[in-house]
C-alpha cells in the first residue's frame, strides 16, 4: 500500500536535509465513523480533530512487557518512554493494519497483533481514537534508531514502578491501565 505524506524540509548544521514527514489521517466523529475527510497529522493534532492511532503492547514469550524511550529528536514527546508501539492510521488502513505496519517499522518484526479495545485518548498533544493491541513478539527486536532511542523488557511489577518514576508520553499510564483492565476482564 502507498502512503500518501506531505514532507517539510528544513536545512540544518552542515547542509544536511532534515524532513518532517507529516502522515495522511482520516478524521472520525465521537463514535469512531469516518467522515469522508483526509487531512495532515499535524493539521488534526492543532485542531483538535479525531483521528486514530493504533499501538501495540508487546509481550514476549515470558510475560515482559517491552519498553522503549522515544528518540530526543522526535516531534512529538521527544525523550519520553512509552509503553507501546505505534503511530498514526494512515488512509485506507484498518488499526490492525497499521499495528502490524508500525511494528515492522519500529521493530523489524512481522506480528499479528489483536486489537482489545479503542477509547478516546483526551492526554497528549490533541484527542485522538487510541487502538489498543497485543502481540507476543521475539525477545531480540531491531528497533530503528530514528524512533527508538532505547527500549527494554520489563515485568509488570517493574513497569508499575517505572510508570511512577520514569517520564512517560501523556498516553502511555491510561493506555496501559486500561489494557490491564481488559485483561483481567477477558480471564
Amino acid at each position: 500500500m502507498h502512503v500518501q505524506r506531505s514532507a517539510r524540509c528544513a536545512l540544518s548544521v552542515g547542509s544536511a536535509r532534515v524532513c518532517a514527514v507529516d502522515e495522511r489521517v482520516e478524521r472520525v466523529d465521537d463514535q469512531d465513523r469516518l467522515l469522508g475527510m483526509v487531512v495532515s497529522r499535524r493539521q488534526a493534532i492543532q485542531e483538535g480533530w479525531l483521528h486514530r492511532i493504533a499501538v501495540t503492547v508487546c509481550r514476549d514469550e515470558r510475560g515482559r512487557i517491552l519498553v522503549h524511550r522515544r528518540s530526543g529528536h522526535l516531534s512529538r514527546f521527544p525523550g519520553l518512554h512509552e509503553v507501546m508501539v505505534g503511530g498514526a492510521v494512515n488512509v485506507g488502513e484498518s488499526y490492525e493494519q497499521a499495528a502490524a505496519r508500525e511494528l515492522t517499522e519500529e521493530l523489524g518484526i512481522r506480528a499479528l497483533p489483536r486489537l482489545l479495545f479503542t477509547f478516546v485518548n483526551r492526554n497528549g498533544l490533541s484527542p485522538h481514537w487510541l487502538g489498543v493491541h497485543e502481540a507476543v513478539v521475539p525477545d531480540i527486536v531491531t528497533a530503528d534508531p530514528d524512533e527508538i532511542a532505547w527500549h527494554d523488557w520489563l515485568t509488570e511489577p517493574d513497569l508499575g514502578s517505572a510508570l511512577l518514576e520514569w517520564p512517560f508520553t501523556p498516553d502511555s499510564p491510561e493506555a496501559f491501565s486500561r489494557y490491564l483492565a481488559s485483561r483481567t476482564t477477558r480471564s
